[in-house]
């Protein structure tokens, strides 16, 4: 689909999110407000247990609110047929998990090419690409690696290229430097910070690293079930 101009790359208005428990319900996210345009970066802070993965999952179209409205590129993702879902899932947006999560038979630019599969025919333009987001990463030499070959931070960034390689309109990221040191989160932040106005994307990060929250827009702290600024 066209991203809509008009709004914004990410909208959630109001969105609450509560989880059956014995005697009641336990309430994650208590009327979360958020806006990303594209070319925008949010860093999303709080203590583990806060709800910031219950939060990306819904922004990400993996899980549903329990009430709110959430708009993507002007559309509401959650009215759309499973496959159709699936569709502008793969298409519009990007993951990027804490685990690379990269297949370990596959090489590094094998891996990056695995979102395509699922369209009718791979084209030169897309090998292209893939070829283009390893050099854009600085692993254009390890096209051919195995992730058993590569370093942490490398198979990270593996994992960004692969969460690029379909063009989304939105990037979405789950403590993507919690297992790597400091020097490698530096360079994992360089590397989105290069891709985030090249791209025109809008890049919301989970992270616990204050550090590496720093260094994007927004810095948002979510507590009691809702977002407030700490740098905006």
């Amino acid at each position: 689909m066209i991203p809509d101009s008009d709004n914004p790359a990410v909208l959630a208005e109001e969105v609450r999110k509560e989880f059956p428990v014995p005697g009641g319900s336990l309430v994650i996210l208590d009327g979360v407000d958020l806006a990303v345009d594209r070319g925008e970066s949010v860093a999303v802070m709080g203590p583990s247990g806060a709800g910031k993965s219950t939060l990306l999952h819904i922004l990400g179209t993996l899980d549903s609110p329990t009430s709110g409205r959430v708009r993507l590129l002007g559309c509401d993702p959650f009215s759309l047929s499973a496959s159709d879902l699936a569709d502008f899932r793969n298409g519009e947006l990007g993951f990027v998990f804490q685990d690379h999560q990269l297949l370990p038979q596959c090489t590094a630019l094998e891996n990056v090419l695995i979102p395509t599969l699922v369209r009718p025919r791979r084209s030169k333009e897309t090998l292209d690409r893939a070829r283009r987001l390893l050099e854009s990463v600085g692993l254009s030499d390890r096209a051919t690696y195995r992730p058993c070959d590569l370093s942490g931070g490398e198979r990270q960034r593996v994992a960004i290229a692969r969460a690029l390689v379909n063009k989304p309109s939105v990037l979405l990221c789950d403590e993507p430097t919690g297992s790597v040191d400091s020097k490698t989160a530096d360079a994992v932040g360089d590397c989105f910070l290069g891709l985030l106005q090249e791209e025109k994307i809008a890049l919301v990060i989970v992270t616990h690293n204050g550090r590496f929250a720093g260094r994007f827009g927004r810095v948002l702290n979510l507590a009691e079930g809702r977002l407030v600024g700490v740098k905006e």
